[in-house]
């Protein structure tokens, strides 16, 4: 073997080797220090009440009070908020306005779950034609339960039904 080539042998193997150390130490460090949770919406729902009188004035009679759901009106006694009962981000709110919500570690999550037993992707919560909220497992390794059952399909979801991804619960509330 020449000289050359055993030199560029053993820089490919240092190079692999410091990368091998980069990823470890970051695979330690997000171990330690998790992942950062941000609350999204929260400077939009503190905006919203004065947007809302002003259109409040503004609409008919008629319309006053009604929130639009994924298919026009909302129903009575519809669901309006999903809020986190149990786990890291207990006490988290988020409004229900007809758009799918994905649940998952993944930064781009609409909830972020700092859990050892979430998936990226984990689940996603969206309305359906009926203005029912669905909840949908994505295919993780831990699985979603609804009220205990393991989630194998697309399945409704009755209001104040716990939802349990690792050890997060979350409910549909009005």
């Amino acid at each position: 073997m020449s000289e050359l080539t055993l030199t560029v042998m053993r820089l490919g193997f240092l190079a692999v080797l410091w990368l091998f150390v980069i990823v470890a130490v970051q695979v330690i460090r997000s171990d330690l220090f998790g992942t950062r949770v941000t609350q999204r919406g929260s400077r939009r729902q503190d905006a919203r009440p004065q947007q809302n009188t002003r259109q409040q004035a503004t609409a008919p009679p008629q319309q006053r009070g009604q929130q639009p759901a994924a298919g026009g009106r909302q129903r009575r006694g519809a669901p309006t908020k999903l809020v986190v009962s149990e786990g890291t981000l207990t006490g988290t709110t988020v409004a229900l306005q007809g758009q799918t919500i994905t649940l998952g570690r993944a930064h781009d999550s609409t909830i972020v779950l700092d859990d050892d037993y979430a998936s990226s992707r984990h689940a996603r919560i969206y309305p359906d034609r009926d203005g029912q909220w669905i909840v949908e497992d994505l295919g993780s390794t831990n699985g979603t339960y609804l009220d205990r059952t393991r989630l194998t399909t697309a399945t409704p979801i009755p209001l104040g039904a716990p939802i349990r991804i690792g050890k997060t619960v979350i409910e549909l509330r009005k």
